[in-house]
């Protein structure tokens, strides 16, 4: 970017102000995660959804989400961040009054795609304004980051809160509601503080975007109904192939095209290829074990969704306290290798822990709180070095790329690790379905330990792809 054009950014008076904004929206994609977790039984009552298809309410978003983000991050480039970042809370603000008024499966399902396209939009034009707006001074850029990735922390603390209250108080209907006057205030705010940021010239790789979303959301529906057709049936191993030659073209694509939506060569970057696929385990642990703990709550030891939420705020309010003053310095003093496989045995002991000794019979204090609290501290210590790991090796001129990479294998990582327990648990549940209520919880119960040792698996498995695959510079 030309110095003119940089230093009309840094004397932008209004900065600060848009950095609230962008915060703002920071906050409400994150949230659009989290919110609807203490939500999912009433989703569930309302919409007749299955145990094992309830996982689409979170999967439908984010497939999307990460799916598209390489394209919303291109889109912002050629259009302008500024614009892009308006049409993202349009589509945003609209999918939200559909799901919140979907009166089906399918409804809610387009509904909660349609908000993943909208936020896939918003978080990429954000990111780029910030640095846009305070990348002409270092000091500066550290304080704004520091927001960006507290606002990030406290939209999944607020996400967990705000759904309990809201579906306890109101309905689940207002947790996708609320996005709407959210969106309004960015909207109008927006037009007065945001630069129009700066447009490239280029085309957009449609076709790389199409194939690769594609291929996420058949893999992940092959898995998710391989429980119910088996693993070799004709129906499964059809899709999986789809899923695998839909990925092969994008390649191919990418490879062929002057300009990607991914070009190839950024993967011979030391650390990248790895630290991304450690970053998507680190996803493929936590989701699960977020999920599948909502439903225990609410399912197993009967808290209300209010109570549900409430008992969650521990988790993520120490994730939020440790990421944001504490994470940082231990990484400075051991590197990013040490601290990120030390967060992932952490989350693996809290994932053995839930599957161990979370019975039909448990109380909250006992069972829940201390391996909840572990577990949120192994997120809390993985998820800064995961990112640093799959962005340590990139070129100053892919760095935007390379965000947009990991934050890609992240959301894509907790499609499929999701999805995989799903099955999982969906195939115990049947193995142990009974008539009476107590066999049915127990049953209920089992599915949910095979979710969590599965995850403790994936964990166990970033543990030893960090240590062999991925180095610390000297």
């Amino acid at each position: 970017m030309p110095d003119l054009r940089q230093a009309a950014f840094a004397a932008d008076s209004k900065r600060w102000r848009a950095l609230f904004l962008l915060c703002l929206a920071q906050f409400m994609v994150i949230m659009d995660t989290s919110i609807i977790g203490v939500a999912l039984p009433a989703i569930q009552q309302a919409l007749g959804y299955s145990q094992d298809g309830l996982q689409w309410v979170f999967n439908a978003y984010v497939i999307f989400f990460g799916g598209l983000m390489l394209l919303g991050g291109r889109m912002s480039d050629l259009f302008g961040q500024r614009k892009m970042f308006m049409i993202g809370f349009v589509i945003l603000s609209a999918a939200s009054l559909l799901a919140g008024f979907a009166w089906s499966e399918e409804s809610m399902n387009v509904g909660r795609a349609v908000q993943g396209l909208g936020s896939a939009f918003i978080l990429p034009s954000a990111l780029t304004i910030v640095m846009l707006l305070f990348g002409h001074d270092s000091k500066e850029l550290s304080r704004a980051l520091g927001f960006w990735g507290a606002s990030a922390a406290a939209g999944g603390t607020a996400g967990v809160f705000l759904g309990g209250v809201i579906t306890e108080w109101l309905s689940w209907s207002w947790t996708f509601w609320i996005n709407v006057p959210v969106g309004l205030f960015a909207l109008l705010y927006g037009r007065s503080v945001l630069p129009e940021g700066v447009r490239r010239r280029g085309r957009i790789d449609v076709a790389g975007a199409v194939l690769v979303t594609g291929s996420l959301v058949i893999a992940v529906y092959a898995i998710v109904t391989a429980g119910q057709t088996g693993w070799s049936s004709p129906r499964t191993i059809v899709l999986l192939l789809a899923a695998a030659v839909l990925l092969g073209l994008f390649l191919l694509v990418q490879r062929k095209r002057k300009e990607p939506l991914v070009p190839l060569r950024i993967f011979s970057a030391p650390n990248l290829l790895a630290g991304n696929a450690v970053f998507g385990l680190l996803a493929g642990a936590w989701i699960p074990l977020w999920f599948y703990l909502n439903l225990y709550l609410q399912q197993i030891l009967d808290f209300s969704a209010f109570a549900g939420g409430v008992a969650l705020v521990p988790m993520t309010a120490l994730i939020m306290i440790v990421m944001v003053g504490v994470t940082g310095r231990l990484v400075g003093r051991f590197g990013f290798r040490g601290v990120l496989v030390a967060g992932l045995l952490l989350l693996a002991a809290s994932l053995v822990i839930l599957a161990g000794f979370t019975p039909t019979n448990g109380t909250y204090a006992a069972n829940v709180l201390p391996a909840s609290l572990i577990g949120a501290l192994g997120m809390s210590l993985a998820f800064i070095p995961g990112t640093m790991a799959a962005m340590s090796g990139a070129k100053p001129e892919d760095t935007g790329l390379a965000s947009g990479l990991s934050n890609s294998s992240y959301q894509i990582g907790s499609a499929i690790g999701l999805a995989l327990m799903s099955a999982a648990a969906a195939a115990w549940t049947r193995d142990g379905a009974a008539e009476s209520e107590g066999a049915r919880l127990a049953s209920l119960n089992d599915g949910f330990h095979a979710a969590f040792y599965g995850a403790a698996i994936i964990a166990t498995v970033g543990v030893a792809a960090t240590l062999l695959f991925i180095r610390t510079r000297k």
